[in-house]
């Protein structure tokens, strides 16, 4: 039986059966049916605290820079840090899950990431700031990849994009939670204090993901042998759609690294000047994140996958010229813009990967997760880099060159498609 076949398999061969596959009824999660509310809140919270951890010092890269004395481009590395580490160990933990279940993995990657939050706030140097946050990020590679392979696992397909589009929702909630909250907080008592209360907070959120989230119906353990592992990642990375995707996730959180690592400078410095608090607040646009994200499934409705992508990608690129403006009004516009497109973009692209992997739904998902948090290491040092030799605009640069990258991925895609549909030989459907 080839992979493809197995891809949906409950873990029973129907093959095996009595009865016919079309008795049975399919018990998969739906909108409005029992335990769906249950897992997309738990998968929420989880959403939540990964990005709240994963981006707790961003908001605040001006005030770690001023204690220990750094520029930007070394301040960046606690973020760049967290999200290089999850890059690194998003496939290892992506293939525990497949061993020992996605819930199994997912409760104890925010176990390890809560309890290194509560030791952030002592960290007696940048270096140890650092190492910490490396730990943290490898913590949490084992929760985005696991959560995508159990929603493709437990929830019907035509529910998959609405829901994925949920969990991402939950990201945006939580990094723009962590950023307001630290804002204000670091205004008062000091970052140290900032990111403790965000471990506090991914505390809580962890403890009710695991009450809430239901047990996996549709779950088979897979093997951990390094061979089978290697084979399944070789048969993703071989397939031309699964690589664009890996591209596109990498170039838009280029771009969103980038911004978001560096706006606290500019808007800290002159001409605008504003508070640590205020300038944590201008992450309360991640909210239009939230609606994007979740709108995600409807935009794919109607204008098809690589429509929304187009559209996501032109979206960012607005926002990004928007930007460059000195006017405060139009550079909030701007950021609300580069949001709006990349959770769009980021929705639309991580949920295709869950759809077009048959087999090793959890390794396929982890590359692109690795591909993904590669792009926001990237992102935020070379933007800050960028930063440092030409200001915003040098950072503005930057995430249009990544842009024009996923607009190109994406015509790369559409003419092989068009290709692909020409070859076909006539009758064949």
């Amino acid at each position: 039986m080839s992979p493809a076949s197995t891809g949906a398999s409950t873990g029973v061969d129907a093959a095996a059966s009595p009865r016919a596959p079309e008795s049975e009824p399919d018990s998969r999660l739906t909108p409005g049916g029992p335990g769906y509310r249950r897992m997309s809140l738990a998968l929420f919270l989880a959403g939540v605290a990964t990005f709240a951890l994963l981006y707790s010092t961003q908001a605040l890269l001006p005030l770690i820079s001023g204690e220990f004395g750094v520029a930007a481009s070394e301040a960046s590395w606690t973020v760049a840090a967290a999200t290089g580490g999850l890059a690194l160990f998003v496939l290892p933990m992506s293939a525990l899950s497949e061993r020992f279940g996605r819930r199994t993995v997912m409760t104890a990657s925010l176990a390890v990431a809560v309890t290194v939050g509560m030791l952030v706030p002592f960290a007696p140097s940048l270096g140890a700031l650092v190492v910490l946050r490396a730990v943290q990020g490898a913590a949490l590679a084992g929760l985005p990849a696991s959560a995508q392979a159990y929603l493709a696992e437990e929830v019907r397909p035509k529910a998959l994009v609405t829901a994925i589009g949920l969990f991402v929702a939950g990201n945006s909630v939580g990094g723009m939670s962590g950023r307001v909250i630290t804002g204000w907080v670091a205004q008062e008592w000091g970052w140290r204090v900032s990111v403790g209360v965000i471990g506090a907070l991914a505390v809580a959120c962890a403890v009710a993901f695991r009450l809430l989230l239901p047990a996996p119906r549709h779950f088979t353990a897979g093997s951990l042998r390094p061979r089978v592992l290697l084979g399944t990642v070789r048969d993703h990375l071989s397939d031309p759609l699964l690589r664009r995707l890996y591209a596109i996730g990498a170039l838009f959180m280029t771009v969103f690294g980038g911004v978001y690592t560096v706006i606290g400078y500019r808007l800290t410095a002159a001409p605008f000047g504003l508070p640590q608090g205020i300038v944590g607040s201008i992450f309360l646009v991640y909210l239009v994140g939230t609606v994007s994200a979740s709108a995600a499934g409807r935009l794919v409705g109607r204008l098809g996958r690589r429509g929304a992508l187009y559209l996501a990608g032109g979206t960012t690129a607005a926002g990004l010229l928007l930007s460059l403006t000195a006017s405060l009004v139009l550079v909030l516009a701007g950021l609300v813009l580069i949001t709006a497109g990349f959770f769009a973009g980021h929705a639309v692209a991580s949920s295709a990967v869950s759809k077009t992997a048959t087999h090793g739904r959890a390794q396929a998902s982890a590359l692109y997760q690795s591909a993904y948090y590669i792009g926001s290491s990237v992102g935020s040092t070379v933007g800050a880099l960028a930063f440092h030799a030409d200001g915003w605009a040098g950072t503005v640069g930057v995430g249009l060159l990544a842009v024009l990258g996923v607009v190109t991925i994406t015509v790369l895609g559409s003419r092989a498609a068009h290709v692909a549909a020409r070859r076909e030989p006539v009758g064949a459907h």
